[in-house]
């Protein structure tokens, strides 16, 4: 095997790789990016998620493209982990599609019909035709297609180039020692396995064992080891993309892994049964790409219906991995709003009043999760809030929906304003939850352009940081247990917090003047202080609403709120004068 040869092979793997890649980028593209709303919806059960799995991996020729695409949904509350199951096992036949393609390769003949469906001679062709389109056409869909036959042709150029440069390896007496070496079960799963890793594609790998079929030195023997090794190696990749995801998201991920390693494992070992107990007569015979084809195929649809009457231990073996607390378990389920209630109001109302509260609970800790962050980046943090933020959008939704649709009922005046104040109060807490969102942004805008503050605007955003979570608890327990007492005490906090934030907001500006602080820093701290300041605005709207339902509605809430402020009651002076000594005195002697 001389220099031209190993060129040629090295070439032929670049030009497969690439083929692929931009083949399935293509094809992704053509979908119009329905595919994860696709995944979504169609997964009701394994068998479906199973169906749409393979689809979408043919589609796009990536198992882990797929299973990476099942993470990000599952991150984000939108697919369950049980529904990411079947789309998961799915993967894996997909996958397959690329070794079907290839075998045409081995199509031979002496007509010009047989001829003209050989790989190398259509291959060039369908690269030149797809260049045209998609070098030349400007309509994106006939661009895409352009993508689509280029990466097609590329593909098969390089498995001819690959062929071309193993050639000499079948006269190599290291090389049929090394396939021979590969017959141990053990080593043909590293090799497949390792290979998969690095070139982060089962596709690809089992592409060049069919280029090293040409040999006629890959025996049954040797290759299904190197195949199942394989199909371990692809679930590496989405475990690489689970940095910073939610425990179920990268439950998701575990899942595939576990398919993978157990699903090729038990094949294995019933291969290795079946041919010590009876033998395989073919055992020893050369393959062709065809027949690695198909073992691919078949191995891994023998692993999809061997769990599929075990799909849930799947999920269950993961979470037993990742683990919930019982208190995160609760924290993160979506609200029952059952609709059957609607005939008693009442007790719908009640329901909607619960979860609402859920809302609250969560748009609560996002704040507090996002305020530390200023100091030290957390992405595990910035996930749970992003979960708990794609919860709270989507109670939103539910709740608000939910609360209409009861409207069509018969309700009494009570009734009808409890509604028209549960609807009020999803809005303060969604708004809520938003600018819990926007200091976490902040927060990762600071880590992007390496700054950090001051040791005294640390301090600071300390200080102001527990005045917020102490608002924040008293609307918590105001709501929840409608305390009026608890919430006649937010009143007095939130002009206190009014306060601190306008003087921190002089102090920051005379620290920007006197260049102790940097301008990015200082731009960010300002934005911090407008967000913390609209959190205790909609704690306020919250407290407010509260004191006017119990006074029977005789003022709207701003009013209320313009009454404590220029008439404050004794209880309302004590109460600001409690909070004065605990917040802006030490922030004064911070100051000094």
């Amino acid at each position: 095997m001389d220099i031209t040869h190993i060129t040629s092979l090295l070439g032929g793997i670049a030009l497969f790789l690439y083929g692929m890649s931009i083949m399935g980028a293509g094809l992704e593209k053509l979908a119009g990016g329905k595919m994860q709303s696709v995944l979504q919806r169609l997964t009701s059960n394994t068998l479906k998620g199973v169906l749409l799995g393979t689809l979408i991996t043919g589609v796009i020729q990536s198992s882990a493209g797929t299973v990476v695409i099942c993470v990000g949904l599952v991150n984000s509350g939108i697919m369950t982990l049980t529904q990411s199951v079947g789309v998961i096992m799915g993967a894996n036949i997909g996958t397959t599609v690329t070794g079907q393609l290839i075998r045409m390769a081995d199509i031979s003949g002496e007509s010009l019909l047989l001829t003209l469906v050989q790989p190398k001679t259509f291959s060039p062709v369908v690269a030149f035709i797809g260049c045209i389109l998609y070098v030349f056409v400007r309509n994106a869909k006939k661009k895409n297609i352009g993508q689509i036959l280029l990466g097609f042709g590329i593909l098969f150029t390089g498995m001819n180039l690959m062929d071309t440069g193993v050639s000499p390896l079948k006269e190599s007496a290291f090389f049929q020692n090394l396939f021979v070496s590969m017959t141990n079960p053990i080593l043909g799963v590293l090799v497949g396995l390792v290979v998969t890793v690095l070139i982060q594609s089962s596709s690809a790998s089992v592409g060049i064992l069919q280029a090293l079929s040409s040999t006629g030195l890959v025996t049954f023997g040797s290759a299904i080891p190197v195949i199942l090794g394989a199909h371990i190696g692809t679930a590496f990749t989405p475990l690489l993309t689970i940095g910073g995801s939610s425990k179920d998201g990268k439950r998701a991920a575990l899942v595939h892994l576990y398919f993978n390693v157990i699903g090729s494992i038990v094949v294995l070992a019933l291969v290795y049964l079946y041919r010590f107990t009876f033998g395989f007569p073919m055992w020893n015979d050369v393959m062709n790409k065809g027949a690695i084809a198909n073992i691919h195929t078949l191995s891994s649809i023998f692993a999809m219906l061997l769990f599929l009457p075990f799909s849930s231990c799947l999920s269950r073996l993961a979470m037993l991995t990742v683990r919930d607390s019982e208190e995160e378990s609760q924290e993160l389920s979506m609200p029952v709003l059952d609709e059957r209630l609607y005939k008693s109001p009442a007790v719908a109302l009640q329901q909607a009043r619960n979860a609402v509260y859920k809302m609250c609970r969560r748009a609560a800790r996002n704040v507090g999760l996002a305020m530390p962050l200023l100091v030290e980046m957390d992405p595990d943090i910035v996930s749970a809030i992003q979960v708990r933020e794609n919860l709270i959008d989507r109670m939103e939704v539910e709740i608000s929906n939910y609360l209409i649709h009861l409207t069509d009922q018969e309700l009494g005046d009570d009734e009808s304003h409890t509604v028209s104040d549960l609807l009020n109060y999803v809005t303060e807490y969604e708004r809520i939850g938003d600018y819990a969102v926007n200091i976490m942004e902040k927060a990762q805008e600071m880590e992007e352009k390496e700054v950090a503050f001051s040791e005294n605007a640390q301090r600071e955003l300390k200080l102001l940081g527990d005045a917020v979570q102490r608002i924040l608890t008293l609307t918590d327990e105001a709501f929840g247990n409608e305390n009026t007492k608890a919430a006649a005490q937010v009143e007095p906090l939130e002009e206190t917090i009014d306060i601190m934030v306008e003087k921190l907001r002089d102090q920051h500006i005379s620290r920007l003047k006197d260049g102790v602080c940097s301008i990015d820093a200082g731009v960010i701290f300002l934005d911090v202080l407008n967000n913390v300041e609209r959190i205790s605005d909609h704690c306020s709207n919250v407290a407010a609403r509260l004191i006017g339902m119990e006074n029977g509605y005789e003022y709207d809430s701003h009013t209320l709120k313009a009454i404590m402020h220029h008439n404050p009651t004794k209880d309302y002076a004590l109460a600001f004068e409690n909070c004065r000594k605990e917040y802006l005195v030490p922030l004064e002697a911070m100051d000094a």
